[in-house]
């Protein structure tokens, strides 16, 4: 028996309102299951306040800054790495098969488990070069993790660019670099701030390769040879040494509210920009 169309449509409807519902109402089962465990512990002194007592007691004020730290160099390291290497492939280059060589292994590089990124940094730039558990080994693992992401959101931004602005400029004698600097990259910059923002909230919420190569160091960072420790690691150890539960939720709610604060931030400051050059 054939259905009638306005009827699949009404069904395919449903069913995808229905996935979208469910898998909005799973994130706020997280969210607020996480908050009311957490919010009672967060108060002004467990903000501000070193950690004591292996994190028993105390704050997480040094491990907030390291949460923020950490992966502020891993986009200052990827990110122009990233946005050259996109504007060479689709601005610079045609499609060959070197190109598609690069594709093949960037997806293959975004595929990659975080402990084998761990592994690597821990054994190239903890041992090898020397680092130590650091700042500078954490930010540099952490930049070759979400170098993947930000060519391939910069590669897709860039590519939805109409070529029409291409050939304007062109044409009003600029060259193909001020085309790119001045016409291509400004509209392609929504797309680039969405991975930025993928790749941010990888970075804060990742552990494994953290834990391998900054280290789990509970004080203020000096220098980029210190280790720290981001919330997102304090939370996974204060939980599974049994440490305290009450400063682990605590922890894993300020974790929550600082990533939905970092992309609310983000999105209004790309909404004023966007429209400002429409």
């Amino acid at each position: 028996m054939r259905i009638a169309p306005k009827y699949t449509q009404r069904i395919a409807i449903a069913l995808l309102g229905g996935a979208t519902l469910l898998t909005l109402l799973v994130l706020l089962f997280i969210i607020l299951f996480v908050l009311e465990k957490g919010l009672p512990a967060v108060t002004w002194q467990f903000l501000s306040q070193a950690p004591r007592d292996m994190g028993r007691s105390g704050g997480i004020f040094p491990v907030i800054v390291g949460t923020f730290l950490l992966p502020l160099l891993a986009i200052a390291i990827a990110l122009p790495l990233g946005v050259g290497t996109a504007v060479y492939l689709t601005e610079y280059t045609r499609e060959t098969r070197l190109t598609r060589v690069i594709r093949f292994g960037t997806d293959c590089l975004a595929g990659i488990p975080s402990i084998i990124f761990g592994l690597f940094g821990f054994i190239f730039f903890v041992v090898i070069l020397g680092f130590g558990w650091s700042l500078l080994s954490g930010g540099l693992t952490l930049a070759l993790m979400i170098l993947p992401t930000i060519i391939r959101t910069t590669e897709e931004a860039i590519r939805a660019v109409p070529n029409t602005f291409r050939e304007v400029s062109f044409s009003l004698g600029a060259t193909r670099w001020e085309t790119v600097l001045h016409v291509v990259l400004p509209n392609a910059l929504p797309g680039i701030a969405t991975g930025i923002m993928l790749s941010l909230g990888r970075s804060i919420g990742e552990t494994a390769a953290v834990i391998f190569t900054a280290g789990s160091a509970l004080r203020m960072p000096t220098s980029v040879y210190d280790s720290v420790r981001t919330m997102a690691v304090h939370f996974y150890l204060l939980a599974r040494e049994g440490i305290s539960n009450e400063n682990a939720y605590g922890t894993a709610a300020v974790l929550i509210l600082a990533v939905l604060g970092v992309n609310l931030t983000a999105y209004w400051i790309m909404n004023r920009f966007v429209g400002r050059h429409t």
